[in-house]
């Protein structure tokens, strides 16, 4: 949960999942929409997979980042959790009943 809290403090790391919400997009279609150099997008992107909030997928000489939005809802929901807010989640079998 701290390498995704780590990942989510910086303003830039937000916008970028918030981007990949709409879907997939290539290394360089993100980096296309910040005033940074390559360099510190990439390493953007790399908190980014450390933290297991994106995947990346090799595609020709591109690298495609994926969202990996349950990741996130798990995280905030753990966090959540950890002050005794919200409900816990509900095991399948409890949802059938």
């Amino acid at each position: 949960m701290s390498q995704v809290f780590r990942a989510l403090s910086d303003p830039t790391r937000r916008r970028v999942l918030q981007l990949l919400r709409q879907g997939p997009l290539s290394a360089g279609e993100l980096s296309d929409q910040f005033d940074v150099s390559k360099p510190t997008m990439s390493a953007h992107f790399a908190v980014l997979k450390e933290a297991d909030l994106v995947h990346a997928e090799k595609a020709g000489k591109s690298v495609i980042y994926h969202l990996k939005l349950s990741v996130l809802e798990d995280a905030l929901l753990g966090f959540v959790h950890s002050f005794g807010a919200g409900s816990p989640k509900k095991s399948k079998k409890e949802t059938a009943r």
